[in-house]
């Protein structure tokens, strides 16, 4: 541990220009900088008071989505305990307060002894809960050393980070060994944290968190957009990153063509990049921002590419479109989440590049319930989706099919959390 603190410190030093210059020009990392240096918040410090404590870490908005139904489900089966949220990013921090309470959620300390410590002495939690492959090696060890049960939900070993691992086994292993349960997504991912070193009774396959994150329905937002599209066809172009949105220009220039009265709604995954994309777009179309839609969605004028700039209405705007293109694969990204459309029925259209929601994306391959495209096929896909045959109505059923057949790893995870809970006290 003295090694990777030592290193951890290297780099925030010599990496100190380069984040004040960001801080300086952008914002970017000036939100929760008090916290991130062990500054516990006075409101966080009123909300555990008295009470014993679950600490839950998500790092951004699709984990904070995930993390939802799991506060919920420990809320109601450890009446009287505080859950409690950190994030890792500022739109994370944004979307857990709005749907949890700003009370209960906190920037994760920087992981040095000093800013966890002061955590941990404020919540004394009694479980500490990571998510994915959050694996913070000075949290890690420091809830090892003051007796607090560890968990990893939603465990997720990825094809890009397995070999790293294997290559530093000896490394991980002290690590790993302190956890107390791994809830893994998948029976590859549980055998992959076997062969690293962890131990067989201590990893349960549970199933993936994110196939029971459900959108209520129609937002107020999705109702501007719905408003404004009117009777148009919609694709939704979700989650996009630099680079893509190019692609997804002169691939809407042939459907323009051939599908009269389409419409495309562009979100960026990113809030920094809302205004770039808004000029790119510019360029070859008009663009209207969906914040600035009022309510009865006038002022979108026909043809207009839509700009969805707010964080948090993804999911029910989705449910809006004609057809749904999932970011994040049209460029070496790893992709993000397919659900978000497909629990709507919306047929889906992804890039080559899924690793981050591999297993998902397999799935719904199988049950031939998304369509995988190269850029150079991209603008024929994206026509024959916009014309809504049948062939893409049964494609969207069947994407929601695999969304209702693989939900429950929500109350698998919160059983087995209480149960691990309870066996250590």
């Amino acid at each position: 541990m003295i090694v990777y603190s030592v290193l951890l410190g290297l780099v925030l030093v010599v990496g100190a220009p380069w984040w004040l210059l960001r801080m300086a020009t952008s914002g970017r990392y000036r939100a929760g900088l008090r916290g991130r240096m062990g500054v516990v918040p006075a409101g966080l410090r009123e909300f555990v008071a008295g009470r014993e404590v679950v600490w839950v870490h998500a790092v951004s908005v699709g984990e904070v989505m995930a993390a939802e139904g799991l506060v919920r489900g420990l809320e109601t089966a450890l009446p009287g305990w505080a859950v409690v949220v950190s994030t890792t990013t500022e739109t994370g921090q944004e979307l857990a307060c709005k749907r949890l309470g700003a009370r209960r959620v906190f920037y994760l300390p920087l992981d040095f002894a000093f800013a966890v410590r002061r955590y941990l002495r404020v919540l004394r939690p009694g479980m500490v809960v990571l998510m994915e492959s959050e694996l913070w090696p000075r949290l890690m060890t420091e809830c090892r050393r003051d007796g607090i049960a560890l968990a990893v939900v939603n465990a997720r070993v990825s094809d890009r980070s397995y070999p790293r691992y294997m290559r530093l086994k000896a490394l991980w292993r002290p690590l790993l060994a302190g956890v107390g349960r791994f809830f893994a997504q998948s029976e590859e991912t549980a055998e992959r944290l076997r062969r690293m070193g962890v131990e067989a009774g201590r990893v349960v396959v549970t199933g993936n968190l994110k196939y029971d994150v459900r959108t209520a329905g129609e937002n107020a937002m999705a109702s501007r957009v719905r408003r404004a599209v009117g009777a148009d066809r919609l694709l939704v172009a979700g989650s996009t990153l630099p680079g893509e949105e190019a692609i997804l220009l002169e691939a809407w220039s042939e459907v323009a063509m051939q599908v009269p009265g389409a419409r495309l709604l562009v979100a960026p995954r990113h809030p920094n990049r809302f205004d770039e994309v808004v000029r790119l777009l510019e360029v070859k179309s008009r663009v209207v921002r969906c914040s600035v839609l009022p309510e009865d969605g006038a002022g979108a004028e026909p043809g207009a590419i839509l700009v969805l700039d707010t964080i948090g209405d993804l999911a029910a705007v989705y449910g809006l479109g004609t057809g749904a293109f999932v970011g994040g694969s049209l460029v070496p990204m790893g992709g993000h989440n397919p659900l978000e459309a497909a629990q709507f029925g919306v047929p889906v259209v992804m890039g080559p590049w899924y690793d981050n929601f591999r297993e998902i994306v397999e799935a719904m391959r199988a049950a031939e319930a998304v369509r995988i495209v190269r850029r150079e096929a991209l603008s024929d896909t994206l026509v024959g989706m916009m014309q809504s045959g049948e062939e893409m109505l049964a494609m969207g059923e069947r994407g929601r099919a695999v969304f209702e057949a693989e939900a429950g790893a929500t109350s698998r995870t919160v059983t087995g959390l209480v149960a691990l809970l309870g066996g250590l006290r």
